[in-house]
């Protein structure tokens, strides 16, 4: 073991400094992290949904500052137009695209997948950050409930949508990624499909959230079991415990409480990006889930361990599928 896995593992075990800017700092440090600024994507197409604030936009900026073409998916017109010209201010980068789209209307995620298609012949990266925590049970336009609807099924449907511009080699023979933004919250439940949309009377927000979360990083893997790696690579990550409009608004007392210790959201997005910009570590593997640019374990009780059965994950797949209603053809 080396120090810095051993450095690595004593901020890992008890979770709080792991989470924390505590183990950001110090791991960004004893690691030497290559500088995001030193990356170079002006050849890159990355989409982007949730991007008008939090993690979302920090990543976006970041990736815009070292010349990536950025596609901006957002809910509200003035609001995505808004960020995208900011964005292009103040990175000096004039490939930022709006896109309009509320990934729990499905109807709304196929018309921005039909726009996105009809401007960019390959994409070379597809975020999933769009999601927040609701306290009140709301329901999509679908019918389905809200926060499974933008977290689970609108990612899903995004995913299978623009897969062939996904596995469309670009002139550097690079595979594609896929990324979804989850969250350490997910450590704390078990993957369900009959409970996954949570009933009026059952109903807790933080639950809802992590039960989604968990659908999300399974899904992640099993894309990934389906999609050949040279074509595509699936990632799915958490940014620790950041300071962002989600966790103010959601987690007042949370954030009252662990306050200064929270990461800012460009620490919260650091992982994001480098598993968008690197070309070693990030397309050796695929279907991981990351902390701070290392893959991690998704199960941290033997309770939740339990409910990641074949059956269950199949079951999972299969609801996507009908909830979407789309078939993801020419899989292997």
């Amino acid at each position: 073991m080396t120090v810095t896995t051993l450095i690595d593992s004593c901020l890992e075990f008890p979770i709080v400094p792991s989470f924390t800017r505590v183990g950001y700092d110090v791991r960004s440090r004893t690691e030497h992290w290559r500088a995001l600024a030193t990356y170079d994507l002006a050849d890159r197409v990355i989409v982007v949904t949730g991007a008008t604030s939090g993690l979302g936009l920090s990543a976006a900026e970041l990736m815009a500052e070292v010349g990536a073409t950025m596609v901006i998916i957002g809910r509200n017109r003035a609001k995505t137009d808004r960020v995208c010209r900011e964005i292009g201010e103040r990175t000096g980068n004039s490939n930022i695209t709006p896109v309009i789209a509320d990934t729990g209307d499905l109807g709304a995620v196929r018309r921005a997948a039909d726009e996105i298609k009809a401007s960019f012949e390959t994409i070379d990266v597809l975020v999933h950050n769009a999601g927040t925590l609701s306290a009140t049970r709301q329901v999509s336009p679908d019918g389905i409930e809200a926060t499974v609807a933008s977290q689970v099924v609108g990612p899903f449907l995004l995913t299978a949508l623009l897969l062939d511009r996904l596995r469309r080699k670009t002139v550097t023979e690079r595979p594609a990624r896929v990324i979804t933004m989850s969250s350490g919250g997910m450590y704390s439940t078990g993957l369900t499909v009959d409970a996954l949309e949570m009933s009026d009377d059952q109903y807790r927000g933080a639950e809802q959230y992590a039960r989604a979360k968990r659908a999300q990083v399974t899904l992640n893997e099993m894309w990934a079991e389906r999609v050949p790696p040279d074509e595509v690579v699936f990632h799915a990550m958490h940014p620790g415990w950041a300071d962002t409009p989600g966790v103010r608004d959601s987690l007042p007392t949370f954030r009252r409480v662990v306050g200064p210790l929270l990461r800012s959201p460009e620490q919260g997005a650091d992982t994001l990006v480098w598993l968008a910009a690197d070309d070693g570590e990030p397309l050796s593997s695929t279907g991981g889930f990351w902390l701070d640019r290392r893959r991690r374990s998704l199960h941290r009780l033997s309770k939740t361990r339990r409910t990641d059965t074949p059956i269950r994950r199949d079951e999972l797949w299969d609801w996507c599928v009908e909830r979407s209603g789309c078939v993801v053809d020419s899989l292997p």
